[in-house]
């Protein structure tokens, strides 16, 4: 491994951007899990902080675990400057883009909806919105955008957008409420997915991946947007590094301002939890393109990387593969007589199994890309 600055080319694969997907992909795959146990292991003030940094607030607030969706956003920005400029250097005509652009939004909604038990056909009970029917939604409207707008147009499109649906949140009433109330049962988000979104909503008066909350999440693939542009650029490595860890900085400070008026809420996805949540992803990307593409410190990568390049694979499959069953099967009796660290193996298990898992497709290359 080299200590001196290696320049990246445009053309070159950024290992960081495969490494820090796999890094966010490891809190949902059992990361999260298996360090939140480490409280009935040894409970202290560490292990209890970890323990709450691991689990969403429940409304208005911001805690690691809310970190983990749009960093996965603004990952996928991130890759679309790369992604979109390879596909134009073979040649591809608009027409193809689009095709591109339509069929995987299309796979993604419907993997969404699968995940979310269309096949039973209990339309009326079934909850519509989704983790992944709001990354497919995002993935194509950000990919039109940065298909046809430079980066200026696109740094104003997130800003119009962030400051309209604060505006829309503070002065459209909402019929019985008013105007400006920023609470689960009365708030316009709320409100409209009432309206619009039929079947089961997930918080009951309004829906985690709902209507309206859709526009700024469209803004955090934006910023990532911004920021594969920027690492796209001829400058040196530790230029771009510095650049990205200082503007995550600024909107990590914007977005702390901001929520003052306009609450850092993750549920609606608040302009100011867009900003705030935004800028930690640049700092993580900094920090991750600094120490694994300039510094060159790649060979600890594997680990993530390994997850990070079958993301929707994993956390697809662990919808319908009961991996805690197939810990318990191997590791049960390990952990009745594990003592006081019985609490960490199945979790831990859970993670070994699914990473294994993902490592045997690594190896045959085997990667599921929709």
């Amino acid at each position: 491994m080299s200590n001196t600055e290696q320049p990246t080319l445009p053309s070159e694969r950024i290992v960081s951007i495969d490494a820090l997907r796999g890094f966010d992909m490891f809190w949902i795959i059992g990361g999260g899990a298996a360090l939140s146990s480490l409280v009935e292991v040894w409970k202290n003030p560490v292990t209890e902080a970890i323990h709450i940094q691991l689990e969403h607030v429940e409304w208005q607030g911001f805690r690691f675990e809310d970190l983990i969706f749009p960093l996965f956003l603004f990952i996928m920005g991130a890759v679309l400057p790369f992604s979109i400029s390879h596909r134009r250097e073979r040649g591809q005509s608009l027409p193809v883009l689009y095709l591109h652009i339509i069929k995987r939004s299309a796979v993604l909604i419907l993997l969404g909806l699968i995940y979310n038990n269309l096949l039973s056909f209990e339309f009326s009970e079934m909850r519509w919105p989704g983790v992944l029917q709001r990354i497919g939604l995002c993935y194509f409207f950000a990919a039109i955008i940065v298909l046809h707008t430079k980066w200026r147009t696109q740094a104003i499109f997130i800003g119009a957008v962030l400051i309209l649906y604060w505006l829309a949140a503070a002065l459209i009433p909402v019929p019985g409420f008013g105007a400006g109330v920023m609470t689960a049962e009365r708030c316009l988000s709320s409100y409209i997915d009432q309206q619009l979104i039929p079947g089961t909503l997930y918080y009951g008066y309004g829906d985690n991946e709902g209507l309206i909350s859709t526009l700024p999440a469209i803004c955090t693939v934006l910023i990532g947007s911004l920021a594969g542009l920027w690492l796209r650029s001829e400058r040196p490595g530790n230029k771009k590094a510095a650049a990205l860890a200082v503007a995550g900085l600024a909107c990590v400070v914007v977005g702390y301002v901001w929520g003052l008026v306009f609450p850092i809420i993750k549920i609606i996805w608040t302009s100011s939890y867009t900003l705030f949540s935004g800028g930690f992803c640049l700092m993580l990307l900094a920090l991750f393109y600094w120490i694994i593409d300039v510094k060159g410190y790649r060979k600890w990568t594997l680990f993530f990387v390994v997850i990070g390049v079958n993301p929707i694979t994993i956390y697809f499959l662990q919808r319908f593969v009961d991996f805690g069953s197939i810990a318990e099967f191997f590791l049960s009796g390990v952990a009745a007589n594990a003592g006081l660290l019985s609490p960490l193996i199945i979790p831990v298990g859970i993670l070994a199994i699914k990473w294994l898992l993902l490592w045997f497709l690594y190896r045959h290359k085997i990667f599921f890309k929709v």
